[in-house]
């Protein structure tokens, strides 16, 4: 009986409790799935990035593809320089005062001569008042004593006096007159004086900064710490010209006379005529260039001074530089990015660090570039002369 009970016992354990509910997996065992499941994506990532870090980078120089003109093109130098003023002063006066009138503003034009801005000049017109009063009466003692002296003569001519007297009277007539020779100078001095104050237009032009307002101090040389040195800066805007620096190598390809095309940077699209004017007869010893001076055939109100410029230095000849300018705008890319792969020329675009090998048609042969027909864009950046063993999607690295 016994046996019997203990059987039932141990077969009633071996029986599924179906009112037990099955619990879900804990979220720790979630977690731990997921990690499995990232994992191998984690270890792709990083090898990846190993890969890109241990691969060899190439340093190369780089050009942009750019659209170009024919002068461009067909230029035998190109240079780069700035709008100057040959005729520029900073005017500025000659006392030291305190600004009462200013009759300019930026922008004006003025002539030769015009009244720009007057100081303070109360004390010196009371100076220069002085000054005629005193020779006023300088003039009415020496006509006292021309009298004075030509009484004494013939007083003398008749014996009615002594050598001794008309020598006196000799000595105060030419004293009365040295003193109104210098009265005459303090009241010139004064006039001067007072012409300083007023501050003048040297030579007709356009007033392009003004430096000092009316109640400022102004002083030559600007002697004290809060005075002005100048009123204002004018320029003769007919004497614009471009300084162009052009590299000591280069310098034997420009002669004086020689036809240039003047692009100013802040009109891309308007050409101006122009011809080298003068070649300064010295070098920068720092830069290694030497400094060119181009005239305008032709002026508008567009130039400026300060005024950035290139100039394409033209083949010389009328018809050559005439036919240069006739050229239409091209896109082109340097000679030194032109390379064959499998039989075609191609060239290494910059993407992103990486080289990317693309296929391009290429039209005339113009100097330094290629025209381009098919394959890049305005502003690619390509490499120049790529190695042989460049391929694409290798690593670069730019150096100037």
């Amino acid at each position: 009986m016994a046996e019997s009970d203990a059987g039932r016992a141990d077969l009633s354990a071996l029986k599924i409790d179906r009112d037990t509910r099955s619990r879900p997996p804990g979220r720790r065992k979630r977690w731990l799935h997921l990690l499995w499941l990232l994992l191998p994506v984690a270890a792709y990532l990083v090898y990846q990035n190993a890969l890109v870090r241990v691969a060899p980078t190439t340093m190369v120089r780089v050009a942009t593809v750019q659209r170009v003109t024919g002068s461009e093109a067909t230029a035998e130098l190109v240079a780069t320089g700035y709008v100057v003023a040959q005729v520029k002063a900073a005017v500025s006066s000659k006392a030291t005062g305190r600004l009462r009138v200013l009759n300019v503003e930026e922008g004006d034009s003025v002539r030769s001569g015009d009244v720009i801005a007057e100081l303070e000049n109360d004390d010196i017109r009371a100076d220069l008042d002085l000054a005629r009063a005193n020779l006023k009466r300088a003039r009415a003692d020496s006509v006292q004593a021309a009298l004075n002296f030509q009484r004494q003569q013939r007083l003398f001519a008749s014996g009615h006096t002594t050598s001794e007297v008309v020598e006196a009277a000799t000595a105060a007539y030419d004293r009365a007159r040295a003193e109104v020779e210098a009265m005459a100078a303090t009241v010139d001095g004064a006039k001067v004086a007072l012409e300083n104050t007023v501050i003048r237009a040297p030579f007709s032009g356009t007033v392009l900064t003004k430096t000092a307002d009316v109640g400022e101090m102004v002083a030559p040389f600007a002697s004290a710490t809060s005075a002005k040195g100048s009123v204002v800066t004018i320029a003769d805007m007919k004497s614009l010209e471009v300084e162009a620096d052009v590299s000591e190598s280069n310098i034997n390809k420009v002669t004086p006379g020689q036809p240039c095309e003047i692009v100013l940077d802040a009109y891309p699209d308007h050409k101006y005529a122009g011809r080298v004017k003068k070649i300064i007869p010295t070098a920068d010893r720092t830069r290694a260039t030497v400094m060119t001076k181009i005239a305008f055939d032709s002026l508008d109100n567009r130039v400026l001074p300060e005024m950035s410029a290139r100039v394409n230095f033209l083949p010389r000849g009328a018809a050559a530089a005439a036919a240069a300018t006739d050229l239409p705008p091209v896109l082109a890319v340097a000679k030194a990015a032109l390379t064959m792969r499998d039989g075609r020329q191609v060239v290494f675009k910059v993407m992103a660090g990486k080289a990317q090998q693309v296929a391009v048609q290429t039209g005339r042969q113009l100097r330094d570039v290629t025209e381009v027909l098919s394959g890049l864009m305005v502003g690619d950046s390509v490499v120049l002369s790529p190695a042989g063993g460049l391929k694409a999607g290798d690593k670069i690295e730019i150096t100037n």
